[in-house]
């Protein structure tokens, strides 16, 4: 039985130093009530603006970053996984500004900014469990691995994570493992196959989310997420993440070429 960690009190106006310590020592840190109900069906409403603009101009990238395309359990064409979609949507930009955001900055120290127009931008990924799905799970890896790849040092970077929807532990959804964080570059290149490895880690912890949560976690711990137990609209999940970054300032546009690790995601199931 995969443990699951306690959340947090609410993210408030300060990170209490008892915050601070917990995500230095553990990579994670969950909050529960961030947004009501309300605001999420107002962000899913801008997701899905976005994902009929895309339709009709049937994208197949953003700023050199492929979409993930599926079927819904209706029939219905989706996008699994969009990219910068803070870049197509007033609403997404606007939560963005969300004063709590620049609280978390204070997690990875000077020079960290929200990356809104650099990695991937607000990545929202739409799990659903059926037989046409091409988006049900992701494998073990480290966020770090996109900076090994492209041959730079590996920089701090956190993920934070909007949840859209209730996510039952034992249907699926991330695990990480705390503390992994510290495991340095050779850990990261040996510890697990990243993406290809699916495998139950005993180390592992799991989330019981309410939609409107909030979770952070280190990009640098090994973190992975779990194909749901349930089939067609009960196994939905829908969690928008936007990246907490440092270092030179990399902004990525119309122009930017596709990263390597992004071919190889082809390959990945």
């Amino acid at each position: 039985m995969t443990t699951t960690i306690e959340p947090s009190s609410t993210l408030g106006a300060f990170l209490t130093q008892d915050q601070k310590d917990y995500f230095k020592r553990t990579g994670l840190i969950h909050f529960r009530n961030f947004i009501d109900r309300e605001t999420v069906d107002l962000l899913w409403s801008a997701c899905v603006a976005v994902q009929q603009e895309w339709i009709t101009g049937a994208r197949e990238k953003v700023n050199g970053t492929p979409l993930k395309w599926g079927v819904d359990v209706n029939g219905e064409r989706i996008v699994q996984r969009f990219a910068f979609a803070n870049q197509f949507s007033s609403v997404l930009a606007q939560f963005l500004l969300d004063p709590r955001f620049n609280l978390l900055l204070e997690l990875v120290g000077n020079g960290a900014r929200l990356g809104v127009d650099e990695k991937d931008g607000l990545v929202v990924n739409h799990y659903v469990n059926s037989d046409s799905s091409k988006f049900t799970r992701m494998g073990w890896h480290t966020d770090s691995v996109r900076d090994l790849f492209m041959g730079k040092p590996v920089m701090p970077m956190l993920n934070v994570g909007i949840h859209l929807d209730d996510q039952d532990p034992r249907n699926g959804g991330l695990r990480l493992i705390p503390g992994s964080q510290e495991q340095g570059v050779w850990g990261m290149l040996t510890k697990k196959l990243s993406f290809f490895d699916h495998r139950a880690d005993p180390r592992e912890v799991a989330f019981e989310i309410k939609a409107g949560d909030l979770t952070v976690h280190d990009g640098r711990c090994w973190h992975r997420v779990e194909r749901s137990t349930l089939v067609g609209t009960a196994s939905r999940r829908r969690v928008m993440y936007i990246p907490i970054i440092a270092g030179a300032y990399e902004p990525r546009g119309a122009d930017s070429p596709t990263p390597i690790y992004h071919h190889l995601s082809r390959f990945i199931g």
